[in-house]
């Protein structure tokens, strides 16, 4: 056990080794940690476990510090199994312990394990005394980024267990937000931010204005991963706000696909127009092929603007493109601009196709798009330049 403050304990796992999480769909370059905690005050109460993977060495280890049958109380945040993992084989040993959760969460975790165990959901508001004069009080947190999840507040010491929000995918040694290095802290923050918690910004800033209008005194952020606030925790919750509010950076991306290297010299060439066209821009160039699309999605989020660049092929755009086409749709990104190009040979439909698909996830078109035949030679060269530097004029 690890103390967080007075009678609370991190006894959660650090994952070193996780690379992929949510099957292969977001990259863990650091790893990761699966935050559960335990309050021990005249009742004992055990919030969320880890990831089924480590659900008997989680419980052996929990076993050594505590004698489970004092657990009087389970606190599952968030019915997601790299939250709850561990459920079946701690109710193996406690299996009339009540569960607390939300009522959207008694359909994720019956859904997930299908065992008849003593579920009680608990809504905003409600509060559940555990002695010493702390009681735990409950918040729905729906879509953030589940319809089940929650967070909970302890009184007393005034730390919110903020479950999925405020985290991050980074494994330390260190629990604490002060203790570790601060770029590495923030990028992992944001691009947890980027990729999981975009398409809910107006939630996300709802929900934030709701939890300060109930001025409790927040002390430390708990997160259900990553590094626990303790040291000015208020700070990611206002990275939170300005991340929620359409974000963007002075920065300019351009994702691209290349066949035969055409749609490469394009995006090289379009760059450095962009730089004549506005000096102070920011630009970042992307080969979708080659480059982790979690990190890509997570540039397009601090962008103003993004460029999109495929040859064509099969009346279409290249595979890599497609598919990071359809997951910035799903991210819904708000408030950026937006311009094609690419290489053809025979048909040319590919710039055609990434307009549709750009506009269809409501970016701005600022160009009609750039088509090169062929190879491009000297004269498309500067064709690309005098459409970059058009286009880093329009979005100044």
């Amino acid at each position: 056990m690890i103390p967080v403050k007075n009678n609370v304990f991190w006894v959660g796992k650090t994952d070193w080794e996780l690379r992929r999480f949510h099957g292969d769909e977001y990259s863990t370059h650091r790893g990761t940690t699966y935050n559960s905690y335990l309050i021990k005050e005249e009742k004992t109460v055990l919030i969320d476990t880890v990831w089924k993977p480590f659900a008997r060495e989680y419980v052996e280890k929990l076993r050594r510090e505590i004698d489970l049958e004092e657990i009087d109380f389970i606190i599952i945040n968030h019915g997601e199994i790299d939250h709850s993992g561990a459920l079946p084989e701690l109710m193996e040993h406690i299996p009339n312990t009540p569960i607390y959760c939300s009522e959207n969460a008694v359909q994720s975790i019956k859904g997930h394990y299908h065992k008849e165990w003593d579920l009680n959901v608990v809504k905003t508001g409600d509060k559940l005394e555990i002695g010493n004069g702390k009681e735990l009080v409950f918040v729905e947190m729906k879509l953030l980024h589940w319809p089940d999840s929650m967070a909970c507040y302890l009184t007393g010491d005034n730390i919110l267990f903020s479950n999925d929000a405020f985290g991050q995918h980074y494994a330390s040694e260190n629990l604490y937000n002060d203790l570790v290095d601060q770029c590495e802290l923030f990028e992992e923050a944001i691009k947890y931010y980027a990729n999981i918690l975009t398409p809910f910004s107006p939630l996300v800033d709802k929900k934030i204005k709701e939890i300060l209008a109930l001025e409790l005194p927040i002390d430390i952020i708990a997160p259900s991963h990553g590094v626990i606030w303790r040291d000015n925790p208020i700070q990611i919750v206002e990275k939170y706000q300005k991340w929620a509010a359409n974000y963007r950076e002075n920065q300019i991306t351009l994702l691209y696909d290349t066949m035969w290297e055409g749609t490469r010299i394009m995006a090289e060439n379009i760059a450095g127009g962009i730089k004549q066209g506005d000096p102070e821009v920011e630009i970042k160039l992307f080969n979708t092929a080659k480059t982790d699309k979690n990190d890509i999605l997570t540039e397009v989020f601090r962008s103003k603007a993004v460029l999109f660049g495929s040859p064509t092929i099969n009346r279409s755009i290249l595979m890599s493109m497609a598919a990071i086409m359809d997951g910035i749709e799903g991210l819904k990104f708000k408030g950026k601009k937006a311009a094609s190009f690419g290489c053809y040979g025979w048909s040319g439909e590919a710039v055609g196709k990434l307009n549709e698909m750009a506009m269809k996830a409501g970016f701005e078109l600022v160009e009609d798009g750039l088509k090169n035949k062929w190879m491009p030679d000297r004269k498309n060269i500067e064709e690309c330049i005098g459409f970059g530097e058009r286009i880093g004029k329009k979005t100044k």
